[in-house]
């Protein structure tokens, strides 16, 4: 019997016992639509962290930090006088393996901010060097950045997120038009600043597309002619749907107000009680050239900074390496907790197609001793208990992978995320094979089983 005339027999037993065929797929779809839909979810969900750990800076961004004297130089402590301008000047100086150095200062506390008789606070208030707008990946989209000559005459001029704008002056997305904030006065801490930029909003690509849903269908219903009121009064609705939900990372950045540095130091620093008399900077942000060389571009920042406060170690090191090694364990995690889930469903199904196969060989008994009467070898009906196995598997597997899109549909509207699931194609491939796989192994033992049947028994069989 050829290959094809086999796979014609399977399909037949499979039609002829419809109902029974199906149950014995159910595993194999189940296995199957898990398992893609697992992939895609864990996909999403890993782009949605890279796109936040992209959005500050990537890996080779360091941050230096002040911290007390360790407990071996606490003699020295006196001595200890934090991050400061100074730090800046000598790592632009000596250090190679730098790229850019940006000087940041924050308020202990997270100021007041006030405008158009509303207030907000945010602890992302920095009195900057213009050059954090390429440290941490901004994009002017209104106005300008503030430069050297602001910072060196300490004007009161500030550059806003789009998530202050609409906290003092409203969401365009509620207000119905365009809020453009130039030129405008904010307070902070009581003292006027003038706005003279703004950034671009940000947001992940899940919240841009859920975006730009709505708005069509906004257009719709007014095309339609009907109003927003159609579906209800707007409302709050609460932590998920309110202003972090493109994720930590891009709410920061929405939520940012920068400042010149000195500025910051002049206007509402220096005022305050037992400030030291040289600028204490809150810490420092650094950007090397290749992230493959980061231990070596950490050692070059330590030993310079550690000759520049006289032996003092009153500083730390922040990376991305923890939040992109959280990343990979988590990924790792889920994987392989979604996998052995959807293994264990085509376990399930590999069983049942086993179980299927041996019952379909015991009511074919007479059938298997008429063909090795008839000339038929072992192996002929070997390969046909085989192939018609991986047809079911093969079945199954297809239905799986057309299961898993509505599957996915059904998760996103019982538990929606911020990242939207993506289905990939390694994925399609890898769940089918395995269904495949699974339907060979399921059918090595009833194949080998009936093609050592004796010939004289399966006659005499009733």
């Amino acid at each position: 019997m050829s290959l094809w005339n086999a796979i014609e027999v399977g399909l037949k037993e499979i039609w002829a016992h419809k109902f029974r065929s199906l149950l014995t797929m159910l595993g194999i779809i189940l296995g199957v639509s898990s398992l893609v839909a697992m992939s895609a979810m864990v996909t999403g969900m890993e782009k949605g962290a890279r796109e936040a750990l992209i959005a500050v800076g990537g890996l080779q961004k360091v941050r230096v930090e002040g911290q007390p004297v360790p407990p071996d130089q606490r003699h020295l402590r006196d001595f200890a006088r934090g991050v400061t301008l100074s730090d800046v000047f000598a790592l632009q100086g000596s250090a190679p393996e730098i790229e850019k150095v940006s000087p940041e200062m924050r308020l202990d506390v997270p100021p007041t901010i006030t405008a158009n008789g509303k207030f907000t606070r945010t602890f992302m208030t920095s009195g900057v060097w213009p050059v954090q707008l390429e440290m941490m990946e901004h994009k002017v989209e209104h106005g300008r950045m503030f430069n050297e000559v602001d910072d060196e005459l300490a004007r009161s001029v500030c550059v806003i997120g789009t998530g202050i704008r609409d906290d003092l002056w409203g969401d365009p997305e509620r207000t119905g038009e365009e809020v453009i904030p130039l030129g405008k006065t904010l307070s902070i801490n009581g003292y006027p600043f003038t706005v003279v930029g703004m950034f671009e909003h940000y947001e992940s690509e899940q919240e841009h597309r859920e975006r730009a849903l709505k708005k069509a269908e906004e257009a719709e219903r007014l095309a339609r002619g009907l109003t927003n009121s159609a579906v209800g009064p707007r409302r709050d609705r609460g932590w998920n749907g309110g202003g972090r939900r493109g994720g930590f990372a891009f709410w920061i950045k929405n939520h940012t107000v920068y400042l010149p540095l000195n500025t910051m130091w002049v206007k509402l620093v220096s005022g305050v009680t037992n400030v030291p008399a040289e600028p204490k900077l809150s810490n420092l942000e650094i950007k090397i050239h290749d992230v493959s060389n980061l231990n070596l571009a950490l050692t070059e920042i330590r030993n310079i900074l550690m000759i520049n406060h006289h032996g003092v170690e009153d500083f730390s090191f922040r990376t991305q390496e923890d939040w992109a090694d959280q990343i990979n364990q988590y990924i790792r995690n889920a994987r392989l907790s979604g996998g052995l889930i959807s293994g264990i469903s085509l376990l399930v199904g590999g069983i049942g197609i086993m179980n299927i196969m041996l019952a379909s060989i015991s009511e074919r008994i007479r059938e298997i001793g008429i063909r090795k009467a008839v000339g038929a070898g072992g192996l002929d009906v070997f390969v046909q208990i085989v192939v018609e196995s991986v047809v079911i598997a093969v079945i199954g597997g297809a239905v799986g992978l057309g299961t898993s899109l509505g599957l996915l549909q059904l998760i996103a509207l019982v538990s929606p995320t911020d990242n939207a699931p993506i289905i990939t194609l390694s994925a399609m491939a890898f769940a089918f094979g395995a269904s495949v796989l699974v339907g060979v192994l399921a059918g090595l033992f009833p194949a080998i089983k009936a093609a050592r049947m004796n010939v004289i028994q399966a006659l005499r069989y009733d």
